[in-house]
């Protein structure tokens, strides 16, 4: 079955953004974005390098402060909350370039991860190590020793950690080998369509994201353009949006 084929746009939005405009510096990047993501989706942001894709991220887990509109997350509205309160919402996120730790151990950046849960469980490490079995492996390797591609596993798996509703990857594929992007693409799916997690992504391989994802957004100069059913991708809106 094809991503098009599972869509769940008819879902009802886990995630709405609400005419949200972002200014930075003397710069309005965001302009009146109106996005949803619906529950049990796998929702592919997508543009051409530039065009306010990881503005809006850093906007939804507010590390950039929104000018104006809201955000509803759950039906709760998050525009006034700091960061780690939505985090604490079960809200994961993976930013670009990974943000690990590099001089902890493996072991160390995932239970650091495990103070974030209300119950401080180290259990669930037991899921992580499941998923990725090279986190368990190399354990005690310093987190900066690792591979980018395994880098890129130990950053999901430490999101995957707090069990979030939501999981937000900014480009989960940049920078990574072949064999490790499609080990990411079978996890991203295996979440996404085996055990029901939301999932937003900002993705520029086009034919990962025709992959993974169930529907698209298409963000185009700080406005959103274009979304529907990823089946309905077609090459018009390519040529338009996505193409350098």
């Amino acid at each position: 079955m094809s991503a098009g084929d599972n869509s769940v746009e008819d879902s009802a939005p886990l995630l709405s953004v609400q005419g949200v405009n972002q200014l930075y510096g003397g710069s309005h990047t965001l302009w009146d974005v109106d996005m949803t993501v619906p529950e049990g989706a796998c929702t592919c942001l997508m543009g051409r390098n530039g065009m306010g894709k990881t503005t809006l991220l850093k906007c939804i887990m507010g590390l950039l402060p929104v000018a104006s509109g809201k955000m509803l997350f759950a039906g709760r509205d998050l525009t006034p909350l700091r960061a780690e309160a939505r985090a604490a919402l079960k809200i994961g996120y993976v930013p670009q370039g990974r943000e690990i730790f590099p001089q902890l151990t493996v072991e160390e950046n995932l239970r650091l991860a495990v103070y974030a849960r209300p119950d401080k469980s180290a259990a669930i490490l037991d899921q992580i190590h499941t998923l990725f079995p090279v986190l368990k492996s190399m354990a005690r390797r310093r987190g900066g020793d690792l591979s980018g591609g395994q880098q890129q596993q130990l950053a999901i798996g430490r999101a995957l950690v707090i069990e979030p509703q939501l999981l937000i990857l900014d480009e989960p594929t940049e920078g990574i080998q072949p064999n490790i992007v499609q080990e990411i693409g079978d996890i991203i799916l295996r979440l996404n369509r085996e055990q029901g997690l939301t999932v937003l992504l900002v993705e520029q391989k086009l034919p990962f994201a025709r992959r993974v994802a169930t529907d698209f957004r298409i963000i185009d100069k700080g406005r959103l353009v274009a979304d529907g059913p990823m089946a309905s991708l077609d090459d018009g809106l390519i040529r338009r949006h996505l193409t350098v």
